[in-house]
């Protein structure tokens, strides 16, 4: 028979058909048992005169003073749950990350992803008061943490020493942001939070902005796909005068904060130690693009920066693009799918000139990058810090692989370890052939994309053969994309065999339809 005030979950039976009841519901129901046989006999928590007190109105029929539920539910705890320091906390934490599979430590746990149910998450609100030196918690990909978030974060002791919590892709609601506002002034030490891909997060940001005076050491701040509205963005960007120490700052695919960038322009510019800075697929109007054309060369610090997905770029970036300039220490610029225009791509091109650290340039998805690579190609001379070039669907065309092949023979290249060429359908299978020969230059090259459109299928030629026979000279290469090409049997063959016949272990990306 099932014991009273007890409550079973599928969780909790185990293979043999038993039921197994947690080390949580246990407390729970040693609190509910001692919470009603108080409540029917008079509490007898009291000490002292109160207690005598109670005790005397008790024997003259008088109610007494009772204590209300949530006093002594916290003394049940108190009592059922040892303090801190117990001998006993160590081994219920160590208990509970073993049935989760995770090594207890001091300072890490890592729960990605562990598909924790709402008994977990209870036991580990519980676990967080017992490990105050615990800096990183990371709670990533567990969907049923959505609407449960206070369960832990209210069990965060004040001044705790958290230094990052990631909750990414949590099923998170605009309650949980609420939660996590009233919380903030607990964990002061914060320096990396991670809210992204957690699209209702964005209805309770004005409180979370308003709350993040708290944690001013604040050196990662993610907010990615968090469906930002213009209000919470403009609190937000008042927010940020107090997050002088951020590195990165991530509001890419937010949608609905386009043409309110003329709110982040003032605090923006006072982050002198921003790194990164992400605005991926943010819908930029022509009017952010003026504020940003001001803003983004006083970032004196930034290394990396995603403008990819923003069609409006192309009508006004020239003067963003020539700015970068003045930012040499950038490593990264992202500019897929920015519908750029030949002023802005020269622009930019004059700009890169003036990168010496640039390390990843991605232009896809920009055609009028076919028949004028060239431009880009001075700066490339130089770029000898060149570690991966993205000119997927540029339109290329023969002359823009010819002159790319020079710029890899004069050695310019050397530190190029990802190359992608796919989706440029243009090109003619000479344009190809005289291409690989030049690749034996790119000695640290990882990984080629030469992939066609899926909807515009064509036959491999012959210089699959050339292409081969390069790999052989390239020690680092470990990924082929080939995608789009139909292959003959004895093209198929040749890859099927090549990595037995050299000792090799090349991933070949490709379909083998008719």
């Amino acid at each position: 028979m099932e014991a009273e005030g007890a409550k079973w979950t599928s969780t909790e039976k185990a293979a043999d058909g038993f039921f197994h009841r947690s080390p949580f519901n246990f407390f729970r129901s040693q609190i509910q048992k001692k919470k009603r046989s108080a409540e029917k006999g008079g509490c007898e928590q009291y000490q002292g005169s109160d207690h005598e007190e109670s005790k005397e109105e008790s024997r003259k029929g008088s109610k007494g003073h009772k204590m209300n539920d949530s006093c002594l539910e916290t003394q049940m705890v108190e009592q059922i749950f040892p303090a801190p320091d117990s001998m006993l906390s160590p081994q219920r934490v160590q208990n509970f990350l073993g049935k989760l599979g995770k090594q207890p430590s001091s300072k890490v746990l890592d729960l990605n992803n562990c598909a924790l149910s709402t008994t977990d998450i209870m036991e580990l609100g519980e676990a967080l008061e017992v490990i105050p030196h615990l800096e990183t918690l990371d709670l990533s990909w567990n969907t049923n943490i959505g609407g449960k978030l206070f369960l832990l974060i209210q069990k965060i002791p004040k001044d705790h020493k958290l230094k990052t919590l990631k909750v990414m892709d949590c099923s998170l609601t605009s309650e949980d942001g609420e939660s996590l506002a009233r919380q903030l002034y607990k964990i002061h030490n914060l320096e990396v939070l991670d809210l992204s891909i957690n699209r209702k997060i964005g209805y309770s940001l004005e409180s979370i902005a308003q709350e993040l005076k708290h944690v001013s050491g604040l050196k990662v701040l993610n907010l990615n796909r968090c469906g930002l509205k213009p209000d919470g963005f403009k609190c937000l960007a008042s927010a940020l005068q107090h997050l002088l120490e951020l590195r990165e700052l991530d509001l890419s695919c937010n949608k609905e904060i386009g043409g309110g960038f003329k709110y982040l322009a003032a605090h923006l510019a006072e982050l002198r130690n921003l790194e990164v800075l992400n605005l991926h697929q943010c819908c930029i109007t022509e009017e952010d693009m003026t504020v940003l054309t001001h803003v983004i060369p006083l970032l004196s610090s930034l290394q990396d920066l995603d403008l990819s997905l923003n069609k409006s770029i192309g009508k006004s970036s020239d003067h963003l693009l020539s700015r970068l300039r003045f930012l040499p220490k950038l490593k990264s610029v992202l500019l897929s799918n920015c519908s750029l225009k030949h002023d802005s791509f020269a622009s930019l091109a004059d700009a890169a000139l003036h990168l010496p650290e640039l390390e990843i340039l991605d232009l896809s998805w920009n055609k009028c990058v076919g028949g004028n690579l060239k431009l880009i190609l001075k700066a490339l001379n130089l770029g000898a810090e060149i570690k991966v070039l993205r000119l997927s669907s540029c339109s290329l065309v023969d002359e823009d692989l010819g002159g790319l092949g020079l710029v890899i023979q004069a050695g310019h290249l050397a530190q190029l370890q990802e190359l992608d060429l796919s989706y440029n359908n243009q090109i003619s299978d000479q344009g190809w052939t005289m291409f690989y020969q030049d690749i034996v230059g790119l000695e640290q090259l990882s990984e080629l994309d030469v992939s066609r459109r899926p909807s515009s299928r064509g036959n491999c030629g012959e210089w699959l053969g050339k292409l081969l026979a390069a790999l052989l000279k390239l020690p680092q290469f470990t990924e082929l994309g080939l995608q789009g090409w139909v292959l003959s049997e004895v093209q198929q063959k040749q890859l099927e065999h090549f990595n037995r016949d050299n000792e090799r272990n090349v991933r070949f990306d490709v379909w083998y339809g008719a």
